[in-house]
């Protein structure tokens, strides 16, 4: 497709239990300026919150007429990679971006993230943490944990990214449609990994580019989620989906 094809940008937003930074993140969501004069959609999925954030998706509409949302309120808390599958579902664009709820990952990337696609040269972009861009200095553990996950999956899906289980993906629409994501949880970064790697477009693999972003990630204290039970199933999942669909 020419950059003028896309017409529409889709993100898509799981949230669970983010009533403190829901508001101020879709406000640099929508006050984000788009290249290529791109429209764009903001599909939240609210994954059973326990706190307020169902409330506060509700007031998003009026506050931010300028952009158009579709709000889903999940009954049971099923985890991220169940909230991007019934987010996908309901995409309307060209394009679709993976955006989490919380401030870590920083909007003003979008038009990084998106140049290659628009520019005819990818079919999917992955951010990076790791390449060069500001990021906020906090567990080694974390970064090795995360080296060793996009280590083994690089081995088996013929990869060379250097941050598998970054938030930041995107993918043109024809590429979405094709995704059919299993894994419920946090296992959803290296299963949507293992399958880009082995989907084909018109016969050919995809083009798939990384480019660096910035990153201020969140202490526990502050509501990090994701934990070592998370990257022992990250392992699990790499080595199922090598091998499997």
């Amino acid at each position: 497709m020419k950059t003028s094809d896309f017409k529409m940008l889709s993100i898509v937003i799981p949230v669970f239990n983010e009533e403190a930074y829901l508001e101020r993140l879709v406000e640099k969501v929508v006050g984000q300026p788009l290249p290529g004069g791109l429209k764009r959609e903001l599909i939240l999925v609210n994954d059973a919150s326990k706190d307020a954030s169902w409330k506060v998706m509700q007031t998003l509409p009026e506050k931010f007429p300028e952009a158009s949302f579709q709000l889903i309120n999940k009954a049971d808390n099923e985890g991220k990679g169940a909230a991007l599958r019934d987010g996908f579902a309901r995409v309307t664009g060209d394009l679709v971006i993976i955006q989490d709820a919380d401030l870590e990952y920083d909007p003003a990337d979008y038009p990084k993230l998106l140049g290659p696609i628009l520019q005819g040269k990818a079919d999917v972009v992955y951010g990076s943490r790791f390449i060069g861009e500001p990021h906020r200095v906090l567990y080694f553990w974390h970064q090795l944990a995360n080296n060793i996950l996009t280590t083994l999956s690089n081995m088996l899906t013929n990869l060379n990214l250097t941050d598998m289980e970054v938030c930041y993906k995107v993918f043109t629409r024809e590429v979405v449609d094709r995704l059919r994501i299993k894994s419920p949880r946090f296992g959803v970064e290296p299963e949507i990994t293992a399958k880009i790697a082995r989907m084909r477009l018109k016969g050919k693999r995809l083009r798939v580019y990384e480019t660096g972003i910035s990153y201020d990630g969140r202490t526990y204290e502050e509501g990090k989620k994701i934990g070592w039970k998370d990257a022992v199933s990250a392992i699990a999942t790499i080595i199922r989906f090598r091998f499997t669909d």
